[in-house]
């Protein structure tokens, strides 16, 4: 499943995200994180604490792939409107749902402040860069309405977080997809008539 060209700690790092992706983290015992990364007790316990250090260099990892997922498309070619719409866009696995996201889900990393950090932090971020796009547009009169910057950006983050609970709910992208298309036609440029 890993690269044999991985160290152990990253094979085990990588076990744990996809593990917390599909399974939570009461589902994600130490034994599976092992089986999964093809490594022993004692190399896990020689790179990590325990289950919470080793979950919350898993969770982080997958904080800062977002992030840069987010960033390199927020911060790409184009307009305010072209920037957000390629985030809405961009591709993803909707069916199994954002890792980020389903992590906010999960009470028992949502119970630990040492382990909702990361997350906490990039949501922040990603809010904080789209009302930067969404200001950008509204400072040029691309988009308009009478929206604050910080306002829409929520949106745009509360649109793609529900969107991906309502296509796994219904086992169907479809939901996502019409989200994603009314948010878009409701953030679409104004013309100007010439």
């Amino acid at each position: 499943m890993y690269s044999a060209l991985m160290s152990t700690s990253e094979r085990l790092i990588e076990a744990t995200r996809e593990l917390l992706w599909e399974r939570g983290y009461v589902g994600t015992s130490p034994k599976a994180i092992q089986q999964a990364a093809g490594a022993g007790q004692g190399s896990m316990y020689h790179h990590f604490a325990g289950k919470p250090d080793l979950a919350l260099a898993a969770i982080r990892r997958t904080a800062e792939e977002l992030g840069a997922a987010a960033e390199a498309v927020l911060s790409g070619e184009g307009t305010a409107y072209a920037r957000i719409e390629a985030y809405l866009l961009r591709e993803r696995d909707v069916l199994r749902g954002c890792p980020v996201g389903r992590l906010t889900m999960d009470p028992d990393v949502i119970a630990d402040p040492v382990l909702r950090a990361p997350i906490d932090e990039v949501l922040g971020r990603l809010r904080a860069r789209l009302a930067e796009v969404v200001q950008e547009g509204l400072d040029s009169g691309e988009l308009h309405g009478p929206g604050d910057a910080d306002d829409i950006a929520a949106t745009v983050v509360a649109t793609v977080q529900g969107g991906y609970v309502l296509a796994r709910a219904t086992g169907s992208r479809a939901p996502f997809d019409s989200a994603v298309r009314g948010l878009s036609s409701l953030l679409t440029p104004r013309t100007t008539a010439g």
